[in-house]
């Protein structure tokens, strides 16, 4: 077909799996609705070897309609749905890890589901297959793990339906799991999200060939019904903007193809090969099974019940999500990271910017920008912190060795980085640009992708014993906010700061005529793109800490622009110093500062 119809799926076929096994359970399975599952096969590929120790496997979740072929096992072999991010090299590098995937139960692609016999009647299930959950699939896999001798996993990795096992597992066996990577998920699906999903399976149950869903052998399929309910998925799978661009050019020009689908526009011929596609791999009994399991699955709807949930996990995080993804929005993976942060668990967090809707954590530039994320969680690191600026020099000069540290508007994490060599463990940054964040993440910190005017992720009073806030004051609308909830979550809050009083800036403005600019880095902007909302002096600061009743612990002055000098008490430091580093506290708090 054209390059128009290119999709996610494009490689996807029921062909056989060459790398395909299978084992039987060796109990049955009690389901979370009472029922048991008395003969119990899963389907699974691996990749990579187990070592000695037994501690490098790492579980791969597939979304509603994958299967356990993730990658090519050589060259020949058919594409996987995510093999851009799993192979020798890769970001889950086969070369290191044993890398499972299983197909889940009630798929269509070897696990038992609504097609496989029932033993009881040796006929397919059909419509009397359980209904399942999230936590029996993960039952599932937990059980096919002990028979293959594992005890542990390095990570259990997944995105959408593969999040939610990935989220399930770190709550339901949290001994098992060291790192979660949970990619375009949700601690439960919004109510529209659940509409499609509605829908789909009524256009499915609607279908005169469906036949209570014992269809199998009969001479027509529910095919029409199938197909349409996953062209009404993949609607959600994809952005507004993507589809314009997709479509618009040709919106009037659809492709021809036999179909009895209307095809009227370029977009509905697509969406008709897609569903007609997909009806060629899949089973309308396992959509509906699977789907159903995915709706029901529930973390909880307030922060209350998803702390609960959460609570149960002592694993540390990855989670991901993706900009124009409206049937997971980002405002749903926030939820959980807040509610990880509250609960003190380690999590690094990413908005990956992007067009591609919820597919985009299949497609290839968003697996490029958030697969160092994950090989960072692996294990895979950068040995040696970056150059660090001047003024940071100063401003490791005021932490105590070990103390923990969040970095708001941390950039790169240099500064983070150079704290971690010095041999602090508890480290943390906060940024919005989210390829800084995943240069940062490689130096092995945790890094959150968070709008800092929202305020700070649910951290807990004092988590912290330093916050430092470097470069970042002049930037955010709401100072006052920002230094007080600064000073909520950090012992002591470290504030670096250009000061726009300095005399040869004010001559600038005063001389010339221009705003003022600096070649030595501090003031390197032009007016028409800096990031700087005001231009404060160090007199202003202080004012402002003295009406919000901070207190200076410590107050050091620079002229970096000369050499680096200290500013010395005899100097006026608001003219003479172009940068200021203030150790700050909430008067009334009796800590000293750590030494």
């Amino acid at each position: 077909m054209t390059d128009g119809f290119e999709s996610t799926d494009s490689n996807r076929s029921g062909a056989v799996l060459e790398a395909l096994r299978v084992v039987r359970l060796a109990e049955g399975l009690t389901t979370a609705s009472g029922e048991t599952l008395r003969d119990v096969q899963v389907a699974y590929e691996t990749y990579g070897e187990l070592n000695a120790a037994r501690d490098n496997a790492v579980l791969l979740c597939h979304a509603m309609s994958g299967d356990s072929h993730v990658a090519r096992h050589h060259p020949e072999d058919s594409p996987g749905w995510w093999e851009r991010l799993v192979g020798p090299g890769r970001a889950i590098d086969t070369d290191h890890f044993f890398v499972i995937c299983s197909n889940v139960l009630g798929g269509c692609r070897g696990t038992t589901g609504p097609a496989s016999t029932d033993p009881a009647t040796q006929r397919p299930y059909g419509s009397s297959f359980p209904t399942i959950t999230v936590e029996d699939m993960v039952d599932v896999q937990q059980r096919l793990l002990t028979q293959l001798g594992i005890t542990h996993l390095r990570a259990v990795v997944g995105g959408s339906l593969g999040g939610h096992q990935a989220l399930c597992w770190a709550t339901r066996y949290p001994s098992w799991v060291t790192t979660a990577v949970v990619i375009a998920a949700s601690a439960r699906l919004s109510s529209q999200a659940l509409a499609f999903d509605v829908v789909g399976r009524n256009a499915i149950l609607s279908d005169p060939h469906f036949a209570g869903g014992q269809y199998y052998g009969a001479e027509a399929q529910p095919d029409t019904g199938l197909a349409i309910a996953r062209m009404v998925a993949h609607i959600t799978y994809l952005s507004s903007a993507s589809m314009d661009e997709k479509f618009e050019l040709d919106r009037h020009r659809p492709r021809e193809l036999a179909t009895a689908f209307e095809k009227r526009f370029s977009v509905g011929s697509y969406l008709a090969y897609q569903g007609e596609r997909f009806v060629e791999r899949f089973d309308a009994n396992s959509y509906v099974t699977i789907s159903l399991a995915l709706d029901q699955f529930d973390l909880g709807a307030t922060e209350a019940e998803r702390r609960a949930a959460l609570s149960r996990a002592t694993c540390d995080w990855l989670v991901i999500s993706f900009s124009s993804d409206w049937l997971f929005p980002p405002a749903q993976s926030r939820q959980l990271v807040e509610s990880m942060t509250a609960l003190g668990q380690p999590v690094t967090y990413c908005e990956v910017p992007t067009d591609g809707g919820h597919d985009g954590f299949l497609l290839p530039d968003e697996i490029d920008h958030y697969a160092p994320l994950v090989a960072a969680k692996l294990g895979r690191r950068s040995a040696h912190a970056p150059a660090i600026k001047p003024e940071h020099h100063r401003i490791v000069e005021l932490i105590a060795e070990g103390a923990s540290v969040l970095d708001l508007g941390c950039g790169d994490g240099a500064l983070l980085a150079h704290l971690r060599e010095r041999g602090h463990s508890d480290l943390c940054g906060v940024d919005v640009d989210s390829a800084k964040l995943t240069a940062a993440a490689q130096y092995g910190v945790e890094v959150l992708d968070y709008d800092l005017n929202l305020g700070l992720p649910q951290f807990g009073d004092q988590r912290f014993d330093y916050v430092v806030i470097a470069s970042t004051l002049q930037a955010v609308p709401d100072v006052q906010k920002m230094l007080l909830d600064a000073l909520r979550v950090g012992r002591f809050a470290i504030l670096s700061m250009g000061n726009f009083a300095y005399r040869p800036l004010r001559e600038m403005f005063y001389r010339e005529g221009r705003v003022p600019k600096s070649p030595d880095g501090v003031f390197p902007y032009e007016w028409y793109d800096t990031p700087n909302r005001r231009f404060p002096s160090i007199r202003d600061v202080l004012d402002l800490c003295e009406q919000l009743d901070i207190a200076v612990v410590d107050a050091r002055y620079y002229a970096l622009a000369e050499e680096g000098r200290s500013v010395s008490a005899e100097e006026d430091a608001n003219l003479a110093a172009d940068t200021a580093v203030l150790l700050l506290q909430r008067r009334g708090h009796a800590d000293a500062p750590p030494s």
